[in-house]
């Protein structure tokens, strides 16, 4: 236990060594949280530690497919924090794309492994250290605006991310009784290091070129970060962050003809983290 952690709330962090992880690490940080970040990358979880003034802070290396590694990464930011995880950030995550027929098997596995069997898992072995905080403990799930609709070379993306949300509204009713909140953030284009890849096998075209060439709105990640800040402080079940992302689910709900029409010409343009 660190002296910066006495009486400070405790937000657990995975994906936090770039992007939204990042970001959300910092906004918490300012306001006077104890944050834990995790991720495989130890250089970049060292440079997200390296923006958090003072000492109320800890880094863990973790995988998060592996489920034994969860129990261990969660026991040591529960000590380094003097005992106690307030919010759980299940935002780590990797995109996939490209046509189905063409996706080799481990790019499907590792899609699916980390971005939906790392939330359930997440999920899973955080929720005694949840149940101990509540009320007011919270677990927030990264999910997408390609979970709100799919789109032309996103489906399995898409497939863990229409998951994700289904996980936040099966938990906000499962742990209900325990006093914790669960919620999902809907970010679409967000401005992080995810958008300079191509998003698509066989492409070279960069995701950010393809977004400003349709005419879409890329959102600060600042922004999503003051999402995650009011789905811990809020009771909403799921968040859109970006304009894109609203605009996509009012159309859903509204005009689903007309969406559909739109993505099978779009060449799966979606949104993610």
């Amino acid at each position: 236990m660190t002296s910066g952690s006495q009486g400070k709330r405790h937000i657990f962090i995975t994906g936090g060594a770039s992007g939204i992880g990042r970001a959300v690490a910092v906004y918490f940080a300012v306001r006077g949280w104890f944050v834990t970040v995790t991720d495989v990358n130890m250089a970049g979880l060292e440079e997200t530690l390296g923006l958090i003034e003072g000492d109320a802070k800890h880094s863990h290396k973790l995988d998060v497919r592996d489920r034994d590694a969860w129990d261990e990464a969660l026991q040591s930011a529960s000590e380094a924090a003097g005992g106690r995880i307030d919010v759980m950030f299940n935002n780590a995550g990797i995109g996939t794309g490209g046509p189905l027929a063409e996706l080799e098997k481990d790019e499907i596995d590792a899609c699916l492994d980390i971005n939906l069997r790392g939330v359930l898992y997440g999920a899973q072995a955080a929720y005694p250290h949840l149940k101990a905080a509540a009320p007011g403990s919270a677990l927030v799930n990264t999910a997408s605006a390609a979970g709100i609709t799919g789109g032309s070379g996103m489906s399995v993306y898409s497939a863990t991310k229409f998951a994700v949300r289904g996980i936040a509204e099966s938990l906000d009713a499962e742990w209900a009784g325990d006093g914790i909140k669960v919620s999902s953030i809907c970010p679409s284009f967000i401005e992080t290091p995810l958008l300079d890849g191509t998003g698509h096998r066989g492409e070279n075209e960069q995701v950010r070129t393809r977004v400003q060439e349709a005419g879409l709105e890329i959102t600060p990640v600042e922004e999503v970060a003051k999402t995650v800040w009011d789905a811990v402080h809020g009771d909403e079940l799921h968040y859109l962050v970006g304009k894109t992302a609203k605009k996509l689910n009012f159309a859903k709900r509204w005009m689903p003809g007309r969406v559909r029409k739109q993505q099978r010409g779009a060449g799966g343009l979606l949104g993610g983290n």
